[in-house]
């Protein structure tokens, strides 16, 4: 086997393995001293195979471009987490509505709201108490595909008061009779945003924690 085919097992290898940036320049230093060493040595003749030095040397231009090409998808990644950071940070304070089926009443007020796919003409929202029994139940009447919003001032069906306190709800729409699917969603307060791994969660009153991407509104 010539030395050029042997450096072909080499830069084979680092194409398809990980790499590090070391290794490919050791794959570099390897090939053009054994380059240099066969053109010395070269039958004159049997003179080394322009086209075969010239594939080797693309394969390992090509192994240095994608080592570099993945330091700068780094780079640019953690670049875009900080930049998407610093945005989420500027929703604390503010109430975002996400996926999610409680309700936080304070003082007599309280809001939430559920996402259609298609129009409806009826929807009707069920506040559940703490035993799953039935508090208070309001019909929306007909509405467009989207995001509606709804607010309960804490007054059951029969003419109480609720206390202050997290409360379940259920959506139930329907179209020409036919039920359509609603899913609910729940307002909470950002208190917080941290930045890991998988990128920026934001830390709510009543959502607990939840990523960024799963916000629809913010308030």
């Amino acid at each position: 086997m010539s030395a050029i085919q042997d450096i072909s097992g080499v830069t084979g290898s680092a194409t398809t393995g990980a790499a590090t940036k070391s290794a490919t320049q050791e794959s570099e230093d390897r090939f053009l001293k054994l380059l240099v060493t066969q053109m010395k040595n070269q039958d004159p003749l049997n003179p080394l195979d322009n086209a075969q030095v010239t594939s080797q040397m693309a394969q390992l231009s090509t192994v240095s471009g994608i080592e570099k090409l993945n330091t700068t998808l780094q780079a640019m990644s953690s670049s875009f987490m900080s930049s998407q950071s610093l945005q989420a940070a500027g929703m604390i304070g503010h109430s975002v509505l996400a996926p999610g089926s409680s309700l936080l009443l304070q003082n007599g007020a309280a809001a939430g709201g559920f996402e259609l796919k298609q129009p409806v003409d009826h929807a009707i929202v069920t506040i559940k108490g703490a035993a799953g029994n039935t508090l208070h139940s309001m019909d929306l009447g007909a509405q467009q595909a989207g995001v509606v919003m709804f607010q309960w001032d804490g007054v059951t069906d029969s003419g109480a008061n609720a206390a202050n306190g997290a409360y379940a709800f259920k959506v139930s729409a329907t179209q020409g009779g036919q039920s359509v699917a609603a899913e609910r969603l729940a307002l909470g307060k950002v208190g917080s945003v941290s930045l890991g791994s998988s990128g920026v969660t934001l830390n709510t009153d009543v959502l607990g924690s939840l990523d960024v991407t799963t916000v629809k509104q913010i308030f």
